[in-house]
């Protein structure tokens, strides 16, 4: 997004209704995990038109672990960020929505706010865990479906993502929270660490709902393309901490070269220049909307 947020806005249309056009929309949508606004706009300058704000990738950009830690604040204030840098649909990992029905409440008007397209909830017990790993502890079904209820009251038209843990243990658990889920008034259902094709395709038989597939990498889900969850039926597919991997291990990499050599010309080639970053960033229209600011020329 260049300088127009800055600029007020009339009939803008909301953002869940961009992500029910690409639920809607043929095959799978791939959604980037983003973690701070840079990389929300190199997602997409990429050309990614959702994002996904994931709890892993956040908490791990501040160096915690994926345990529930993270507080309402530090998610809104971080997916403002991502908002306003891309104007793309977001959807939010939200746990388990920091607490309970109020809470729930509270964190979806605070989302809606600020223009996110969709809340994602999950029915474990808090703390979390990352769906990948093991012992997880959920909640009764009727539990996160007060949630759901609560976050459907709240929302004027945010979508909601309902998360269920139990495939780990139990498909047809999680199956029948997925159906219960979708009752209770979730519009996206995400069942977690599908860890087998005959897994998949079970629950995209089941379940009468859009559905959201996590691509993450290092997990129990095998790795498959965006177009063969598309064939599967699947509609969305995130990709949550992926490029917080990446740049985790180009900044190790620098930051040893660095310590090691004592300069970084090695990594030169593996920087975006300060003209890129200038251009992603739209320096230049942010000059021009204050006339008192001179154009700022760079050494070729």
């Amino acid at each position: 997004m260049t300088v127009e947020w800055l600029l007020a806005k009339t009939g803008e249309r909301p953002a869940a209704a961009s992500l029910t056009d690409l639920i809607r929309s043929p095959g799978a949508t791939p959604v980037a995990g983003v973690f701070d606004g840079m990389s929300a706009l190199l997602a997409k300058e990429a050309g990614f038109q959702s994002l996904y704000v994931s709890g892993a990738g956040l908490s791990a950009s501040r160096a915690l672990p994926d345990l529930g830690l993270l507080t309402m604040e530090e998610v809104v204030t971080s997916t403002r960020d991502v908002v306003r840098a891309s104007g793309l649909p977001v959807i939010v990992d939200c746990d388990t929505g920091f607490g309970e029905a109020l809470n729930v409440m509270r964190v979806v008007r605070e989302l809606e706010a600020i223009g996110a397209a969709c809340i994602q909830i999950e029915d474990q017990r808090f703390p979390k865990k990352c769906g990948h790993l093991n012992d997880k502890q959920l909640i009764p079904t009727v539990d996160m479906c007060r949630k759901i209820e609560a976050a459907r009251r709240a929302a004027s038209s945010m979508l909601i993502c309902a998360r269920t843990d139990a495939a780990d243990s139990s498909l047809d658990d999680a199956v029948a929270r997925a159906r219960s889920y979708a009752e209770a008034g979730a519009d996206i259902i995400f069942v977690e660490a599908l860890s087998n094709l005959d897994m998949i395709e079970r629950v995209r038989a089941a379940v009468d709902a859009p559905l959201l597939a996590n691509m993450t990498e290092f997990g129990r889900t095998p790795y498959l393309s965006t177009q063969k969850w598309g064939d599967l039926g699947y509609e969305l597919v995130i990709y949550p901490v992926s490029g917080f991997r990446v740049a985790a291990q180009a900044l190790k990499s620098l930051y040893k070269d660095l310590m090691t050599n004592g300069e970084v010309g090695s990594q030169i080639d593996n920087m975006m220049s300060r003209a890129e970053l200038y251009d992603t960033i739209r320096y230049y229209d942010y000059e021009e909307c204050d006339t008192s600011i001179a154009r700022t020329v760079l050494k070729s």
